[in-house]
């Protein structure tokens, strides 16, 4: 494996509104467009903040011009801000787009986490559909949560299931003033009918006592049906990250397999599945060598080799990472300062795979790419 080609993908625009361009999430269309989406905004967390779309017909080598068709959407009178997106094909031309909706109305100028409780910001999962592979949306519908989930963190795209059945991937949060033990877990919600209603959650992982956490679930599908996930593992008693973990499920999550200590750590990116079941694991290696690492395996339950590991992004020495905080409540906050982060790996029809990320620093963040040529 080996990086062909790395650059910056879209370029941020400094004390503007695309100041920080973030969180970028890619998808490959049954037409053999490549469909991008990115977070805008004056700083890494803004209420201005919104997402863009941007489209390639040439396999990721150009991009066209920004769309914005979800805007700021109002929720329950509140209107709100789009952090994330993820898009999913879910039929032969039909899209759902899955986006997290933060409130910053409620508490104005807080950060989206509390770092004196663990809380955050009340947020809301809304899905749009697109008949048209992206051209024209829908109006937005939540994706509606039990009380006990509290605001609802996405972490990544709706999945389409062996079955014929869709999974979203949700992560529990508790409320912004809430001083109570965060019992943090993972869970499933399934849907049957397309994803126009969706049933209880299942949880895919949480540590009963409460200690460890397991963060940003990145699931994907292998050919073969099974559902893998990667986790970003920490140890919130002695404030430390722990190797990624992952865990299989033969059912589309409904029962699952026993956690696995990778090897490496610590933030896994959302990976790429190939036709042939192999799958490239990006992560982010914050505090350790202040860089974006890759590793394939031959599937989704064999090992990644460190033998086929390559860096993909070195973030520059003497510039910040971010806060390597001894407390959860502050580490959670400090993520508005990290500069660099959040890989997403995506298939290539032409057998490439794309990795997409940000960097910068906090005044500018870019939205880069790397693509590696698999063996």
């Amino acid at each position: 494996m080996q990086i062909t080609d790395a650059g910056i993908l879209v370029e941020s625009e400094p004390g503007t509104p695309r100041a920080n361009l973030t969180f970028p999430s890619l998808t490959a269309l049954s037409n053999g467009d490549l469909l991008a989406a990115v977070r805008a905004g004056s700083t890494k967390e803004s209420p201005d903040e919104q997402i863009e779309l941007y489209r390639s017909t040439d396999c990721g080598r150009t991009w066209g011009r920004p769309e914005r068709p979800f805007g700021r959407p109002i929720v329950d009178g509140v209107q709100g801000s789009l952090r994330v997106c993820y898009i999913t094909e879910v039929d032969p031309n039909r899209l759902l787009a899955a986006c997290l909706w933060v409130d910053q109305q409620s508490h104005p100028g807080k950060s989206l986490f509390n770092s004196e409780t663990e809380g955050c910001l009340p947020m809301a999962v809304l899905l749009f559909e697109s008949s048209d592979l992206g051209h024209t949306w829908s109006a937005p519908r939540a994706l509606l949560v039990p009380e006990d989930i509290g605001p609802p963190s996405l972490t990544g795209p709706i999945l389409k299931l062996a079955d014929g059945s869709l999974a979203a991937s949700i992560e529990t949060n508790k409320h912004y003033e809430d001083t109570s033990r965060w019992y943090q877990r993972v869970v499933l919600f399934h849907s049957t009918d397309r994803g126009v209603t969706w049933g209880r959650p299942i949880t895919a992982a949480q540590d009963p006592a409460a200690r460890i956490f397991y963060w940003d679930q990145r699931a994907v599908v292998s050919p073969d049906g099974r559902l893998a996930t990667f986790l970003w593992t920490y140890d919130h008693d002695a404030n430390q990250y722990l190797n990624i973990h992952r865990r299989l499920s033969a059912d589309g999550g409904r029962t699952w397999g026993t956690l696995e200590d990778l090897g490496f750590s610590d933030q896994p990116a959302h990976p790429a599945i190939l036709p042939d079941g192999r799958v490239l694991l990006a992560w982010v290696d914050r505090f350790g060598s202040a860089s974006i690492r890759a590793r394939y395996a031959s599937d989704v339950a064999s090992p990644f080799e460190p033998d086929t590991e390559v860096e993909v992004y070195a973030h520059p020495v003497g510039e910040s990472t971010g806060t390597d905080s001894d407390d959860a409540g502050e580490m959670l906050a400090d993520m508005s300062i990290w500069t660099f982060g959040l890989p997403y790996a995506e298939a290539l029809p032409d057998g490439d795979v794309l990795v997409l990320y940000y960097a910068g620093t906090n005044a500018e963040m870019d939205i880069r790419f790397a693509r590696l040529a698999m063996p």
